[in-house]
């Protein structure tokens, strides 16, 4: 009897650079829950690979490395919905992950993972899963997710749900971001994090958030955008509390920038610059040396326009943020710098 053919397939997915907005809106129904807008950004990813093997149980799943869970959760769950479409049994496999996305920083390595699986385990079944059921099992997977599975088109998105409560439109307005970690780049243990509680006037201040964003969105204003994203990021604070969220702010203010950006999850930031600025690169050096000034470590220039172009003008990062151990590449993974 000649033995089921081996089944490879391979999925990847980006990251991103923390959140504009974050907190709890209504939905088409008027309930509340839990929403988010991420900021898109170019560069590190997951990258998963799935070897199937037809004809053995679904519970002999291998994953390397050995302690993502999540991970080997998600690959169960795409095993099931996709032997399931293609009408064969679930089996086990071989998953190799590969990650340089920083943990800890709220840039989504976690669900980068599991998106990438997902994907590896359906390109393993010749099978297109749409967003909305990658979402689905995301949020199975790992309880909450970040839309890496979607475009980039800006959407306010249910984390705990995996759905999209609006799309705001078809692209950020233009922005230049000097990216940075708080904190040293120490990760955030979301889990110990007490849950806030949102009264009504919360959730009508989100929804005024909501709204100012939806405008900055459809006439391309950075400096709205900025001025919703900076809200968002001091309300985080009552949770985060990072002590140097005033010196960010401040050299915001000092070098013009229209605000900034902090992950709700984590620790990475950004100052948030309207690339349309007299004299921007001067701008975005000056935002460097005044980082690096307090003590601040810079990671990464970007920008949100279509084409990703990064600004040459600093010292490059070279620690990396992304702990050594089973749970990661051996090489180091670092932001690309300056």
């Amino acid at each position: 009897m000649i033995a089921p053919a081996v089944r490879r397939g391979v999925g990847h997915a980006a990251c991103h650079h923390g959140e504009i907005l974050q907190g709890v809106f209504l939905d088409a129904t008027g309930r509340r829950c839990a929403g988010l807008v991420t900021l898109p950004m170019t560069g590190p990813g997951s990258r998963a690979e799935f070897t199937r093997r037809p004809g053995t149980p679904p519970e002999r799943l291998g994953v390397l490395p050995g302690d993502r869970t999540k991970a080997a959760r998600a690959a169960a769950l795409a095993v099931a919905e996709c032997a399931r479409r293609c009408r064969e049994a679930p089996c086990g496999g071989e998953l190799r992950i590969a990650s340089d996305i920083p943990v800890g920083l709220g840039m989504g390595s976690s669900t980068g993972d599991v998106i990438a699986v997902v994907r590896a385990v359906a390109d393993s079944y010749g099978v297109r899963l749409a967003p909305d059921t990658v979402a689905r099992l995301a949020v199975r997977a790992e309880l909450a997710c970040d839309p890496l599975m979607l475009d980039t088109r800006p959407v306010l998105f249910a984390q705990r749900e995996g759905r999209v409560l609006e799309v705001l439109g078809p692209r950020l307005p233009p922005l230049v971001v000097v990216g940075c970690a708080l904190g040293g780049g120490a990760p955030v243990d979301t889990l110990s994090l007490p849950v806030p509680a949102h009264d009504a006037s919360d959730v009508r201040a989100f929804e005024r958030l909501r709204t100012l964003l939806r405008r900055a969105v459809a006439t391309g204003n950075a400096a709205l955008l900025g001025r919703v994203a900076s809200a968002s990021a001091r309300r985080g604070q009552e949770l985060l509390r990072h002590p140097e969220f005033d010196t960010l702010t401040d050299i915001a203010r000092r070098l013009g920038a229209v605000g900034v950006q902090i992950a709700h999850s984590g620790a990475v930031a950004g100052l948030l610059l309207d690339p349309g600025a007299r004299a921007l690169r001067h701008r975005v050096r000056g935002c460097v040396r005044a980082l690096e000034s307090n003590g601040i470590a810079v990671t990464r220039t970007f920008t949100t326009l279509a084409t990703t172009q990064e600004f040459q003008s600093g010292p490059a990062h070279r620690g990396g943020h992304r702990p050594t151990g089973s749970d990661t590449p051996r090489r180091p993974a670092r932001l690309p710098a300056l």
